[in-house]
């Protein structure tokens, strides 16, 4: 047996069973792992080229204060952004303090009262209910109580986007939003394919609606990012994906410049833009994240392919399955049972760098409408590009594992779950 395997044995008492099913598990993700560093290195390429074109250099990283004024560091990260994902502007800022707080800022920029915004991918993550007014208390500043209407476009049964629907409901819509991960959903995420098909069908019905799409967990999982071909502009968070593990918050809005403007204005105040927000110290780490963040991506997928194959050889329904395509670094395992879902997520939290010893419970969280059980070790606070799993204490009890910034701690994690399992 592997000597690496040995130690766990030693550190952590696996059973024997566990740790050669996982030697069994390293041979077959080896294929998988092979397409993913193809991807990886083309991504860096494309981000390493970015920063050449653009000239990043080490004054860039002097931070200002105040106003933010004639910030020259804030303006290369968005210039790098902007051509590492082949789009006309990028607004990268730490002022952006969640996706959720990204994405609601490119909702409220773009829309106005009398408008009607349609989500052609289904029902959005749970913590844009409340943003869009379909779930909360009334009068708290949704976009349903400033008048803004909202529709909406179930996937098919087969997880296809219903093209029919779609061309029928964003007539005269002003916006249409997508989203590429699962959320707290079962269905696959998208693919960059199936975002720009679902963006030209949008175009051709409706011309004149703006389309956005929620990449949120699917940066650089792919060759291409959802931007262009019809998709206006796009939205993340930077402690998932492409902050790398380094960034310590922010998010940002890519794609055509005239929506760019639009969501800078609401992010600050009208006149005042793009040009204020005081970086304070944070434009190092959030463009060396930007560089490491192909790899750390890669990372996270590893891990996610080698948890899903382990679980499927234990019998447990996983998506997306080891070998299949994937658009995002979720994955999930369903357990139907609450018990399971918890001590799945306590051996995450055992094998985390930070804070290995807490004990995830479910409870109630902000944004959310059922009681969720995170997990989640992480050298910076809620950073999904860190290992992590959690998942809504209903059924199936399914737990919605992502990222790792190296894939030997999601493989550690997955090898610790498991063993716990089996002698539950």
């Amino acid at each position: 047996m592997n000597t690496v395997y040995e130690k766990i044995k030693e550190e952590f008492g696996v059973e024997d069973r566990i740790c050669r099913l996982a030697e069994k598990c390293d041979k077959a993700v080896k294929p998988v792992f092979d397409k993913i560093d193809r991807i990886r290195d083309y991504n860096q390429l494309k981000v390493l080229r970015s920063m050449q074109k653009n000239g990043l250099a080490e004054r860039h990283f002097n931070f200002s204060t105040g106003y933010g004024y004639a910030d020259i560091g804030r303006e290369m990260l968005d210039r790098i952004y902007a051509d590492a994902f082949g789009c006309e502007d990028a607004l990268v800022r730490s002022q952006f303090i969640s996706g959720t707080h990204a994405l609601s800022v490119a909702l409220f920029g773009i829309l106005r009262p009398g408008d009607t915004v349609v989500s052609v991918t289904g029902k959005p993550y749970d913590t844009l209910e409340e943003v869009l007014g379909i779930r909360g208390e009334k009068d708290e500043g949704s976009l349903m109580d400033f008048g803004v209407k909202y529709r909406q476009v179930d996937l098919l049964p087969d997880g296809e986007p219903d093209f029919d629907a779609i061309a029928r409901e964003v007539k005269g819509a002003k916006l249409a939003i997508m989203q590429r991960s699962r959320g707290y959903s079962l269905r696959d995420a998208i693919s960059v394919e199936t975002l720009l098909k679902i963006a030209a069908a949008v175009k051709e019905a409706s011309p004149d609606t703006a389309v956005m799409c929620d990449n949120c967990y699917g940066e650089f999982v792919d060759t291409a990012e959802p931007v262009g071909g019809g998709v206006d502009y796009i939205v993340g968070s930077l402690i998932k994906n492409p902050g790398g593990g380094l960034a310590l918050t922010g998010g940002y809005i890519a794609g055509k410049a005239e929506y760019v403007r639009k969501c800078a204005n609401r992010l600050t105040a009208p006149g005042l833009g793009r040009h204020v927000g005081a970086s304070v110290g944070t434009t190092r780490s959030m463009i060396q994240g930007f560089y490491f963040a192909p790899h750390i991506v890669s990372e996270s997928l590893k891990g996610a392919v080698f948890t899903a194959k382990l679980f499927e050889m234990l019998g447990y329904d996983t998506s997306p399955a080891f070998d299949a395509e994937r658009s995002d670094i979720v994955q999930t395992v369903t357990f139907r049972s609450p018990e399971k879902l918890s001590e799945f997520c306590r051996m995450v939290q055992k094998a985390a760098p930070v804070d290995s010893d807490a004990v995830p419970v479910a409870d109630d969280m902000p944004g959310y409408e059922a009681q969720v059980i995170m997990a989640a070790g992480n050298f910076v606070q809620g950073s999904s590009i860190e290992f992590s799993a959690d998942g809504p204490m209903i059924p199936p009890y399914t737990a919605f594992m992502q990222g790792g910034l190296t894939y030997f701690n999601v493989k550690l994690g997955a090898i610790l779950a498991a063993d716990a399992l089996e002698k539950l």
